[in-house]
């Protein structure tokens, strides 16, 4: 396991990680362009879920770059890369029992997001978050599910609107599962200092 994170911290690979997240981040505003272009201004910032997931990481990468931690990021970072990589991930899955079709841009969402999902929780022993970075973190997750939900401002996904309230609610115990799992990262398991290569 030290072999793996040596790897994982080497400054090698977070440059390449931090380059993938930037393209990443970058197509996933530009796949929500469409739905931006005829969303509100005051709803915008909550919209595109999933690149704003990645930008939060791109942030904590850059820091653990200049060998420092930016907490709240890291928060930020772990609860939505899990909750919109998961999210997304059973959001194609259904589409696909639903339709009976998934084009090549959903395979590759899967697999895209799942890595989203991995990621933020792989390098959760080298965050130093505390317990108000994840509340405020969670403020932030519940009131995107508020807005999305409530103000009916989530990612539209071809017919999976006739789901609306069982998404919904699934995303609401979902949230609840990741800031969970930002607790349990976080506080419960072992630290790690911080050595790049």
């Amino acid at each position: 396991m030290n072999l793996i994170y040596s790897y994982l911290t080497h400054k090698s690979f977070l440059a390449l990680l931090l380059a993938v997240n930037i393209l990443g981040t970058i197509y996933g505003y530009i796949w929500y362009l469409p739905q931006l272009e005829r969303t509100a201004p005051h709803f915008m910032v909550f919209v595109p879920d999933s690149p704003t997931a990645s930008l939060f990481f791109c942030f904590v990468v850059a820091a653990l770059l200049r060998g420092r931690n930016w907490p709240l990021m890291e928060a930020l970072a772990i609860i939505t890369l899990f909750k919109y990589g998961i999210w997304a991930v059973v959001m194609n899955l259904l589409t696909l029992g639903v339709t009976g079709y998934l084009p090549w841009e959903g395979y590759m969402l899967i697999g895209s997001h799942f890595a989203m999902a991995v990621q933020g929780l792989l390098y959760s022993p080298y965050y130093r978050v505390k317990v108000w970075h994840i509340i405020a973190a969670a403020v932030w997750t519940l009131h995107n599910d508020i807005i999305d939900y409530v103000f009916m401002q989530y990612p539209v996904y071809s017919q999976l609107h006739l789901y609306i309230r069982e998404i919904g609610y699934f995303t609401f115990w979902l949230s609840l599962l990741s800031i969970f799992l930002c607790y349990y990262f976080t506080q419960k398991v072992e630290r790690r200092n911080i050595h790049l290569g």
